[in-house]
């Protein structure tokens, strides 16, 4: 078995010890080796008040982490109509503001439309979509990369809307959490909303306000903190606990489950199972586009077509490990600590989400140091 009872024995160590040390409220912890799922946990409560208790059916608001199955969805789509990641996006956007920009390129970040000048709402596809098509990119083309933490929900809707006459929610919802079984949505229905628990923000420690990404992010005008506030709309955590969000369908950051749905897409994204990605789709998620000082992060980042890879060293050594041992190791982290990865070399995908959310801008302790004892 290549996940052992000892191993398996100390993720939960960890996952218990963040109810006693480290504030956690309620969280789910999954693990699947090779279609199998080794682990599946939920404890703790829904809210402060205890009013319902936490299980591994809880859903949850993931922000961020909805970035990979959007990816997916769209890879998934441009292959359906003829396309592939190295097509222009012009060929099925045709007012798209970049003539060379293909969609690997959109998808891993390299585009300089993280932020927008003109005024749109987060709640207005069309109105988000006009503004990116005046957009002047903020970095000259083939020249970086930076994270576009709320304009990417358009980028990917829009070229999915065209190609299937469809919103990506619905895309992904037919063509890939139905025949997967993922209890995860990109726009919740109302049958569901009882089940989602209550998100609790972050505070900020010292360590978190010396980064410099926070320095930026503070800092009006910036890249940065233009990137995080356009479009407008849903900023506050207060905003994500109202159902009008949940249902919405934002393919950046509006995505909803539990932690055993994301650990399953996962296993789909690595081959582990079979699903509706092809090699090529399972390639493009999986494989390097870009790697280096990103823009808006501030900090040395690596992408995939939609997902994120520990960026190496010179020397090949990664410099972070958020995904593990493995190099090959892909997946994608949300605001507040949600935190989902596959890694082809060993079989293995987990996930993590919880409702007591931290500030840091990549996934903290609570979770780094489950994914530490798994792969170590």
């Amino acid at each position: 078995m290549a996940v052992a009872p000892s191993v398996l024995g100390e993720v939960v160590e960890v996952f218990e010890r963040n109810f006693r040390e480290r504030g956690e409220l309620g969280a789910s912890v999954s693990v699947w080796w090779n279609g199998v799922e080794m682990l599946s946990l939920g404890e703790g409560w829904c809210e402060r008040e205890k009013l319902r208790p936490w299980t591994e059916k809880t859903l949850i608001p993931v922000y961020s982490a909805t970035k990979s199955l959007s990816a997916a969805t769209l890879l998934l789509a441009l292959e359906q109509n003829g396309f592939a990641p190295e097509t222009l996006v012009r060929e099925v956007w045709e007012t798209f503001p970049l003539e060379r920009a293909t969609f690997a390129q959109l998808l891993s970040h390299q585009c300089g439309l993280a932020a927008l000048d003109e005024k749109a709402s987060l709640w207005d596809h069309e109105q988000v979509v006009a503004a990116i098509e005046v957009q002047t990119p903020a970095w000259e083309w083939g020249t970086g990369h930076g994270y576009h933490p709320r304009t990417f929900g358009a980028l990917v809707e829009e070229p999915v809307r065209r190609l299937t006459g469809t919103t990506l929610g619905e895309f992904f919802r037919r063509e890939i959490a139905e025949p997967l079984d993922l209890d995860f949505w990109i726009g919740l229905p109302e049958t569901e909303w009882h089940r989602v628990a209550k998100l609790y923000p972050g505070k900020a420690d010292a360590s978190d306000l010396a980064d410099g990404f926070y320095a930026a992010f503070n800092k009006p005008g910036s890249l940065t903190r233009r990137a995080f506030g356009s479009p407008s709309g849903v900023q506050s955590v207060a905003e994500m606990n109202d159902s009008k969000a949940w249902s919405a369908g934002f393919p950046a950051m509006g995505g909803v489950g539990t932690a055993s749905a994301l650990a399953r897409f996962y296993q789909a994204a690595i081959g582990a199972i079979q699903s509706p990605f092809s090699d090529e789709i399972r390639h493009s998620l999986a494989s390097l586009q870009i790697s280096g000082d990103d823009k808006v992060l501030l900090k040395p980042t690596a992408f995939t077509c939609g997902c994120q890879r520990d960026p190496l060293d010179e020397t090949g050594k990664k410099l972070r490990h958020l995904y593990g041992s493995s190099v090959e190791a892909f997946g994608h982290p949300g605001a507040g600590g949600s935190h989902a990865l596959g890694d082809p070399q060993s079989g293995i995908s987990f996930a993590y989400t919880m409702n007591q959310m931290e500030l840091s801008v990549m996934p903290g302790a609570k979770c780094v140091e489950m994914v530490t004892a798994l792969f170590a």
